[in-house]
C-alpha cells in the first residue's frame, strides 16, 4: 500500500485524536480525586529539625614555673632648679673709629717713543774726471771722415786705490761701425783713468758708477 494514502486516510486520524483525548480525561481526574490530596499532605508534614551543640575546647593548663614579674627602677627625683645667679654685663666698649686712607692718584706713565730706524748708510760714488785727471778719448781718422756723434754710457766697478777693474758699454753711440769705435775709444778711456775711489760712511769702498760722454765734432 502507498505510504501517501495511508496519510490521507480519514479513519487512522481519528482514532489517533480519541486516544490523545481520553489520556487528558483520566490525568483530570487522577488530579481531582486523590493525587492532589496527597501532594497537599506530603508538602503540609512538619519539618524535623536538631540544633547541634558547639563543641568547646578545654582550657588550657596552668602555666607551671612562671618567672618572677620585672622590677622597675625607681623613678628619679624630682628636678631642683639651680639657684639663680646675677651676672653683670660686660661694659659697652668706646665706638672705634676708623679712618680710610686715600691712595695717592697713580703716577701717569711715559711711553717712550719708538727707537728711530736704523740710518741709511751714506754711499758715495766713484768719479772719473776727463777734465783734469784723465786723458779725453779723441776721435781717429775714419770716425772724424764718417762725421760720427752720439753718447756712450759706460758702466764701470772701481777699487779702493781708485784703479777701474771692469767696465763695459751700456749704451752706444750708434748703429754704425763707425759708432762702434767710438764706444771703444770711450771704453778705453775709462779702464785707463785712475779716478777718486766711492765711499760708504766716509769709507772708502769698491763700488759701482756710470760715466757718460759725450761725442760731438766742434771744428
Amino acid at each position: 500500500m502507498d505510504f501517501a494514502q495511508q496519510q490521507r486516510n480519514p479513519g487512522r486520524h481519528a482514532v489517533g485524536f480519541g486516544f490523545v483525548l481520553v489520556l487528558h480525561l483520566l490525568i483530570g481526574w487522577a488530579l481531582v480525586n486523590g493525587l492532589a490530596q496527597r501532594l497537599v499532605e506530603v508538602i503540609k508534614s512538619p519539618l524535623e529539625t536538631k540544633i547541634i551543640e558547639e563543641v568547646k575546647p578545654p582550657p588550657p593548663p596552668p602555666p607551671e614555673n612562671l618567672p618572677p614579674p620585672p622590677k622597675f627602677a625607681p623613678p628619679p627625683p624630682s628636678f631642683v632648679p639651680p639657684p639663680e645667679v646675677n651676672v653683670n654685663p660686660p661694659p659697652t666698649p668706646a665706638p672705634t673709629i676708623t679712618t680710610t686712607q686715600v691712595a695717592p692718584p697713580p703716577t701717569p706713565v711715559t711711553i717712550a717713543p719708538p727707537p728711530a730706524p736704523p740710518r741709511a748708510p751714506v754711499r758715495v760714488e766713484p768719479k772719473i774726471d776727463f777734465a783734469s785727471k784723465c786723458d779725453r778719448p779723441d776721435y781717429n781718422a775714419a770716425a772724424r771722415r764718417a762725421e760720427a756723434q752720439g753718447t756712450v754710457v759706460v758702466v764701470y766697478t772701481m777699487d779702493t786705490n781708485g784703479v777701474i777693474n771692469e767696465a763695459t758699454v751700456e749704451k752706444s753711440a750708434g748703429p754704425t761701425r763707425e759708432h762702434k769705435m767710438l764706444d771703444r775709444l770711450t771704453l778705453e778711456a775709462v779702464k785707463a783713468c785712475k779716478g777718486t775711489p766711492g765711499t760708504l760712511d766716509g769709507k772708502p769702498e769698491k763700488l759701482t758708477a756710470r760715466v757718460t760722454y759725450v761725442w760731438k765734432i766742434t771744428d
